[in-house]
C-alpha cells in the first residue's frame, strides 16, 4: 500500500490530465468498434459542447481544490471523521474511504439535484444530451460543478478522507464516468459480473431516458450497490431508450452552448403529463 499512498499523495497534475484524455480516447475507440447505437450523428460536432463543459469543470474545480486540500489536511491532522472511529488496517481504510466518498460526493448530491427544482435547473444540462457517449459524462453546467465540489469537500470532512484517498476516488470517478456513459455494446456476461460492484453503461443508460420514472433511477457513479440499497436500482431494455429530457427536446437549444448556460436562470418547465405509462422492463 505504501507505493500507492505515496503516488496518490503527490499525484502530478499531468497524470490527471492524461487519465482524462486517455479515458476519452480509449472509450471513443471502443465505441467505434462496438457501438450499442449506430453512430448516425456527427461525433466531433456533438463532442464540442461536452468538451467545453469539461473545460469549465476544470476551471471551476481549480480554485476550489485549495479548499479541498485544506479540508483533507485538517481531518488527517486531527483524525476527524468516520474513518477514525475505529482502528482499521490501511487497505480497509482506503476501500471504505473511497466507498463513502462515492456515497456522499457523488450519489447523494446527484439524488438531491433531481429532487430540488433550482438545482435540477443546473443538472438538467447533463440530461439534455440526445446522443449519449463517453464525452457526455463531462457535460455539466459550471454551477453544477460547484455543487459537486462542495459536496466533495463535505464528504471529506464527514469521512475523514486523506488527500491520497480523495485522489484515488477522483481517478476512479473520472474513469467510471467515461465508461458508464460510453455507447458500447457490452457482452451480457461481462455486464452481469461488473454490475455486482460497479456502475456499467447498461445500468446507467436508464437514467438518461427522456422521461420519468426512468430518469430518476440509477444515480450511482462508481458503485452500483448504493442504488440497490436505496431502492433506486433499475435495469431496462437499453435499445428502447430515448435520450434527452422531455422538457428540453429541441436540439437547437440543447446543442447551443450559450443557450445551455442560460437554462438554469429561465422559468422552470414542469414535466409533461402522459396518458400512458411506459414499460421498458428488461426482458432478459
Amino acid at each position: 500500500m505504501e507505493p500507492i499512498i505515496a503516488y496518490f499523495s503527490n499525484m502530478p497534475s499531468l497524470h490527471r490530465v492524461l487519465i482524462l484524455v486517455g479515458g476519452l480516447t480509449l472509450f471513443s475507440v471502443i465505441e467505434t468498434a462496438a457501438p450499442l447505437f449506430e453512430l448516425s450523428y456527427k461525433r466531433w460536432k456533438h463532442a464540442l459542447p461536452n468538451l467545453f463543459f469539461t473545460l469549465t469543470t476544470i476551471l471551476v474545480n481549480f480554485p476550489l481544490a485549495f479548499l479541498l486540500v485544506v479540508a483533507a489536511d485538517w481531518v488527517t491532522e486531527n483524525r476527524i471523521g468516520l474513518l477514525y472511529l475505529i482502528d482499521l488496517p490501511i487497505w480497509l481504510f482506503a476501500i471504505l474511504g473511497v466507498v463513502l466518498m462515492d456515497l456522499i460526493g457523488a450519489w447523494l448530491i446527484h439524488y438531491i439535484e433531481h429532487h430540488v427544482k433550482w438545482m435540477w435547473q443546473f443538472h438538467l444540462i447533463h440530461h439534455t444530451d440526445q446522443h449519449i457517449d463517453t464525452t457526455s459524462g463531462n457535460r455539466h453546467h459550471p454551477g453544477e460543478s460547484v455543487f459537486r465540489m462542495v459536496f466533495t469537500i463535505i464528504a471529506t470532512l464527514i469521512v475523514g478522507a486523506s488527500i491520497w484517498i480523495i485522489f484515488i476516488y477522483q481517478t476512479l470517478s473520472v474513469i467510471l464516468t467515461q465508461f458508464n456513459h460510453a455507447n458500447v455494446n457490452m457482452p451480457k456476461w461481462l455486464d452481469d459480473i461488473l454490475l455486482w460492484v460497479f456502475v456499467t453503461p447498461n445500468m446507467h443508460r436508464s437514467h438518461h431516458h427522456y422521461r420519468l420514472p426512468y430518469s430518476d433511477t440509477n444515480y450511482g457513479n462508481i458503485f452500483s450497490f448504493w442504488d440497490r440499497i436505496f431502492g433506486t436500482y433499475q435495469l431496462i431494455d437499453n435499445k428502447r431508450i430515448v435520450y434527452g429530457v422531455d422538457t428540453h427536446m429541441d436540439e437547437k437549444e440543447t446543442s447551443n452552448i450559450w443557450m445551455m448556460l442560460k437554462i438554469p436562470f429561465q422559468r422552470y418547465r414542469p414535466t409533461p403529463k402522459y396518458e400512458k405509462e411506459e414499460s421498458l422492463k428488461n426482458q432478459d
